[in-house]
C-alpha cells in the first residue's frame, strides 16, 4: 500500500498543474505551493524554535487560535508556523498576525516531506483535527520531533476501522498524543489499542465563548436594528434561502433581518435581493441610506458575522438545507440566542447535542421554519430560555485548550 500511495501521490502532483488550468480554486492550490520551500527558506533560520501548526481549512484553523494563542503567549521567543491544505483555509488567513509565517502544506510526497521538515526543523508538531499524511509523520518521526493531534474526532466510517484501513493504521503509530472532541472517537481509536488519548473537547468551544468578551459594537448594525426584533441569517446559500424567504417577504414590520449570505458575489447578491419584496439594503451601498427605514440588510462582505450574532434576537445558521455542510452554530449560542438550522447535521455533533437540549431547532421546509420562527419571535419566554440553553452549553463545554496546552507545554519547555 506505501508503494501504491507514493506512487499515485506523485500523479497527483505533476497533473495539478494541468487540472488548475480548469479550476480556479485548484489554480490557487498550485500556485499558492510552487515557492513555498523558498518562502520558508527565508524565514525561518537554523537557530529558530519553530512550534508548527498544520490546518486542512478555515474551519481547522479557528479549532487551532485558542491553542496558537496561549502557546505565543507563553512561548514569546517561538517561531509559530502555519500551514494550510486549502486555498479557502490559505486565502482567508494568509495575512494573519497570530502567526509567524504562513503557508501551503507542500503534497505528501517523500521527497516534499524530507525538504520541507528539514527546512523547518519544528520543535513540535500540531496537527488540527484531521490530515494523516503519511510521508510528513514518517519523517517527524524518524526526525524524532512530537507529533500531536488536537480537537480530533474519529467516525466508524473512517478507513482506520475498515478491513482494509491497514496502511492507514500505521500512521497512527507516528503520533504521540490524541486530544479528542468526544467519547465516540475515544472509544473508537481505543479500540485499536492506542492509549496515547486524551478527552478534551473541542477548542472551538473556548475559541468562540472568548467572542462574548470582546467589542462586538458596529455602529451601523446599530443603526439598523433600531430596537426592532432582529433575526440573522448567518452564511445562507440558497437552499437556505428558499426556506425563509417567504417568511421575510410576509414578516411584520417590527421585524427586521440581517442576512449574511455565504456566496456574496455581486450576481449572488442581486438575485439574492431580487427575492425579497421588504425594504433592503447591501452593505456595499449602505452609505447615505437611512438604515432604520430598512428592513432587511445583506451583508455583501466578510469580518463581520460574529459581531453580528450579538445583535441577533434569534439565528438561522446555513448549510445544511443542502449538502455543503452546517457552518458554524458555536458563534451564535455563544451569545444566547435559540437557533435554527436545515436538515442535514447528522455528521455535527455539536448541533444533534444542542437540539437534544432544546436549544436548536432543525426544520426540513419553508412551513417548518414559519412554524418555529413565529414562536420563537412572538413567545419570548420561550425565546429567552432556548436562548439560555445556547449560552449554557458553549460555557459548559469549555476548557480543551487548557488540557491540550499543559501536555504541549511539557513537550517544548
Amino acid at each position: 500500500m506505501s508503494v501504491l500511495y507514493n506512487f499515485f501521490i506523485a500523479i497527483f502532483e505533476n497533473i495539478l498543474p494541468i487540472i488548475g488550468m480548469f479550476s480556479p480554486k485548484l489554480k490557487l492550490f498550485v500556485e499558492g505551493r510552487k515557492n513555498v520551500f523558498q518562502i520558508v527558506d527565508e524565514k525561518i533560520f537554523a537557530e529558530d524554535r519553530v512550534l508548527w501548526f498544520h490546518c486542512a481549512s478555515l474551519g481547522e484553523y479557528e479549532q487551532g487560535v485558542p491553542v496558537m494563542e496561549e502557546l505565543k503567549k507563553e512561548y514569546p521567543n517561538h517561531k509559530l508556523l502555519v500551514t494550510f491544505f486549502s486555498p479557502s483555509g490559505y486565502e482567508a488567513k494568509k495575512n494573519s498576525t497570530l502567526a509567524d509565517l504562513i503557508v501551503y502544506l507542500p503534497i505528501d510526497t517523500k521527497r516534499n516531506a524530507k525538504k520541507f521538515i528539514e527546512y523547518v526543523q519544528p520543535e513540535l508538531a500540531i496537527f488540527v483535527k484531521y490530515e494523516f499524511w503519511p510521508n510528513y509523520l514518517k519523517m517527524l518521526q524518524t526526525k524524532n520531533i512530537p507529533v500531536v493531534f488536537i480537537s480530533t474526532t474519529f467516525r466508524e466510517d473512517h478507513s482506520f476501522f475498515k478491513w482494509y484501513g491497514g496502511f492507514m493504521r500505521k500512521t497512527l503509530l507516528m503520533v504521540d498524543h490524541f486530544f479528542v472532541q468526544d467519547t465516540e472517537s475515544k472509544n473508537l481509536i481505543e479500540g485499536l489499542g492506542f492509549n496515547n488519548v486524551t478527552l478534551s473537547g473541542d477548542t472551538r468551544f473556548d475559541r468562540v465563548s472568548h467572542q462574548i468578551e470582546m467589542d462586538n459594537h458596529v455602529d451601523f448594525i446599530s443603526e439598523f436594528i433600531n430596537d426592532r426584533l432582529c433575526i440573522v441569517m448567518g452564511s445562507s446559500w440558497p437552499q437556505d434561502e428558499e426556506v425563509f424567504i417567504d417568511f421575510v417577504n410576509e414578516a411584520s414590520d417590527k421585524i427586521c433581518f440581517i442576512i449574511a449570505p455565504h456566496e456574496i458575489k455581486d450576481s449572488s447578491v442581486n438575485g439574492l435581493r431580487g427575492k425579497i419584496k421588504k425594504k433592503t439594503v447591501v452593505y456595499s451601498e449602505k452609505e447615505g441610506v437611512d438604515l432604520k427605514n430598512q428592513q432587511v440588510f445583506i451583508m455583501n462582505t466578510i469580518g463581520y458575522l460574529s459581531r453580528v450574532y450579538s445583535y441577533g434576537d434569534i439565528a438561522y445558521v446555513g448549510g445544511a438545507m443542502g449538502t455543503g455542510g452546517l457552518h458554524n452554530i458555536l458563534e451564535p449560542a455563544t451569545f444566547g440566542i435559540p437557533i435554527i438550522i436545515g436538515k442535514n447535521f447528522e455528521k455535527f455533533r455539536e448541533a444533534k447535542q444542542l437540539q437534544k437540549l432544546a436549544g436548536l431547532f432543525s426544520i426540513t421546509n419553508a412551513v417548518e421554519f414559519t412554524n418555529v420562527i413565529l414562536k420563537l419571535a412572538e413567545d419570548k419566554k420561550f425565546r429567552e430560555k432556548t436562548g439560555m440553553i445556547s449560552g449554557h452549553f458553549i460555557n459548559s463545554n469549555t476548557g480543551a485548550t487548557n488540557i491540550i496546552v499543559e501536555y504541549l507545554s511539557k513537550k517544548i519547555d
